[in-house]
């Protein structure tokens, strides 16, 4: 269930209201000369989100910016998005989706800038563009799609037979023709590639059937480019281990992936594997380790090994690690995030000793930076004289022989006893980390005086392999018992309100915030986002089953207990907790029934409850308009039911 709230929403900012928004980095990609740096980008809304999405190159070293003009203009949907450099470093290649359509076409694009030209159009998706070493560009591409790729997105309509025929992600290369010439079968959903260092085909990660549904049974494949067969190369022993960031060696010999339970696609975390290229054992080179790697590189030297991004309780580091034995050299730690929204990490890009980042805490708004790791400059400061009025502080915590960790957000200038509202993360296999947004509810709950706490129970990431396994079979168990410990910890290290508790979450957050209040009267007031109150029912009714496996052990008809055990509705009549409730009306990771279920439950009771499905959305929500009455109603939730009446300035 995915992790996107606070990132998204925009629920971890505070302060005044800014003077303009916040602008974000969403990617950001620096040619291979080091001459010049891509980037998708845009201004916040007054909810958190970036609606209008702009494509720009800044020349290096002094970061003179040129924004591209595109076709579609500033409007939503025009979204640009994968931008790719060619090996020269002289043209930039990306991607377009057409306003209103499930429709893509890849441009390119001088580095000095001037109109993009079309190179390819598509009837559906396209995506994760790379060249190849003899400047050939590669895509993953989804013809006649239906529905935008992902499980975040919004469903497409149900009707008809179900069970039908299903629309496959497949590699292919853009020819001379201005086609697609496919180099992967046309039975398997492609999730993640690389080339071949030779050029000759691929490596990827992949599985038959429907994509949203079957990554967590992913398998590790070659593809050769002329023929587009496939070759297996490494299946997982195990359902608790997904696979990617699938990556070869300069030489070719090796193939380095990330390994664990992972809850989502796209939310990348735990060990270190590597298989050799031809196929074979894969060998876990972290394991036992207290981290999570988040991100993964080759250097660019064969045989100089790999650049790991993790996350180490709260502190992000980047280290060189052999490909073989050796002790692995730090390159940088600190407490912010490096990357954007759609992903976490560090790349070196080969032909210079430079890298690109996204750097922001929850005190300092996002800059793009380059230099060498660890040694970056901000190149640009769109942002500069935005502050966030709080303290945000680390706090640690023991529960059931763990060391834990979260982060306590506090107003500036408050005074007296805190109300404080505790947000749970998606996933659960995700983490908390330093996020600065100017817009959102979570700086219009800060501004009215709550504190935000933002804990990582067992499930999350940052504690290693053990740590984020800790969970499987037991949602709601002991995840349930870190967060009420962590709440213990804030009240003991602020000047909290015990009586003045709420929660919060979405997805799995969601599902927690449920879960709690059938649990507990600690809390008095609750919001679930995306929730989930019934795991029998949600097993039939959600587009994304294959996750549940890894977690539960076995489908619902093998093992009804252990998903009746950890299910709100089984418990429903302890609620006493006023609970609002949304969802979108086409979200397929966690359907909109699972919440009317819970709202209906509750209102029978008599229990004090509200619930509102957004047509058109999907787990991640869109439209602005959606997004501020969300946020709107969220803040008016708690400053009513929490009587808050301390104020910030």
């Amino acid at each position: 269930m995915r992790f996107l709230f606070f990132a998204a929403a925009g629920l971890v900012a505070a302060g005044p209201a800014a003077a303009r928004p916040v602008h974000e980095y969403l990617e950001v990609a620096l040619a291979p000369d080091g001459a010049h740096v891509a980037s998708i980008e845009g201004d916040q809304t007054p909810s958190g989100a970036v609606d209008i999405r702009h494509l720009v190159i800044r020349a290096l070293p002094g970061g003179a910016a040129t924004e591209i003009a595109l076709p579609c203009g500033a409007v939503r949907e025009c979204a640009p998005s994968s931008p790719a450099w060619s090996p020269d470093g002289k043209t930039l290649a990306f991607v377009l989706r057409s306003p209103g359509t499930h429709a893509h076409a890849i441009y390119r694009v001088a580095a000095s800038g001037g109109a993009p030209e079309k190179i390819l159009a598509s009837d559906g998706t396209l995506g994760d563009l790379r060249y190849g070493p003899h400047g050939e560009l590669a895509v993953l591409a989804i013809p006649d799609a239906q529905k935008e790729v992902g499980a975040v997105e919004a469903g497409a309509p149900v009707a008809g037979v179900l069970g039908g025929a299903v629309h496959e992600q497949r590699i292919a290369v853009v020819g001379s023709d201005h086609a697609l010439h496919f180099a992967s079968p046309a039975d398997l959903f492609v999730y993640e590639y690389d080339w071949r260092p030779d050029g000759s085909g691929f490596v990827g990660t992949a599985a038959p059937g429907d994509g949203d549904d079957h990554w967590w049974i992913a398998k590790l494949y070659g593809f050769d480019k002329a023929s587009g067969a496939a070759r297996l190369l490494y299946a997982p022993s195990s359902p608790q281990l997904q696979i990617a960031s699938p990556r070869i060696s300069p030489d070719g010999q090796q193939i380095a992936f990330i390994g664990g339970i992972m809850s989502d696609f796209g939310a990348t975390g735990g060990d270190i594997y590597l298989v050799p290229a031809g196929g074979g054992e894969a060998r876990d080179i972290t394991s036992g380790e207290h981290a999570t790697t988040m991100g993964l590189a080759w250097a660019c030297k064969p045989g100089s090994g790999l650049i790991a991004t993790e996350l180490k309780g709260d502190t992000m580091r980047v280290l060189a690690r052999p490909a073989g034995d050796g002790k692995p050299q730090p390159l940088y730690s600190g407490q912010e995030t490096l990357g954007g929204f759609g992903g976490v990490g560090v790349a070196p890009v080969c032909g210079t000793d430079a890298t690109a980042v996204i750097r922001q805490s929850f005190t300092a708004p996002p800059e793009i930076a380059v230099g060498p790791i660890g040694r970056w400059a901000a190149i640009t400061h769109a942002n500069d004289g935005l502050t966030a009025p709080l303290s945000a502080r680390s706090l640690t915590w023991t529960k059931d022989g763990f060391g834990e960790q979260g982060w306590l957000l506090l107003p500036a200038k408050a005074s007296g006893q805190l109300p404080m509202i505790t947000q749970v993360h998606g996933g659960p296999a995700w983490a908390n980390m330093p996020h600065f947004v100017g817009e959102g509810a979570g700086r219009k709950l800060l501004q009215a005086g709550f504190a935000i706490f933002l804990p990582n129970p067992r499930g999350s990431y940052g504690q290693g392999e053990a740590y984020t396994r800790a969970n499987i079979k037991d949602f709601g168990g002991g995840d349930l018992r870190d967060i009420l410990a962590g709440v213990n910890a804030a009240v003991a290290a602020a000047p909290i309100d015990a009586h003045r508790l709420g929660i919060m979450g979405w997805s799995y957050g969601g599902y927690m915030t449920m879960w709690a209040v059938t649990q507990t009267n600690r809390f008095r007031a609750a919001v679930a986002g995306a929730g989930l109150s019934d795991w029998l029912s949600y097993y039939g009714e959600n587009g994304i089953d294959g996750w549940m496996i890894p977690y539960f052990g076995a489908s619902v008809y093998d093992d009804p207990a252990v998903y009746a055990k950890s299910s709100p509705i089984n418990y429903v009549k302890n609620v006493k907790t006023p609970t609002l409730m949304v969802v979108g009306a086409d979200d397929i990771e966690c359907p909109a029934p699972q919440t009317e279920e819970f709202w209906h439950a509750l209102k029978t009771l008599g229990v004090t409850t509200e619930a509102v499905v957004y047509p058109g959305e999907g787990h991640w929500m869109h439209d602005p308009a959606h997004v501020a009455d969300f946020e709107h109603r969220l803040v008016g939730w708690f400053e009513k039911y929490l009587q808050n009446d301390t104020k910030t300035e």
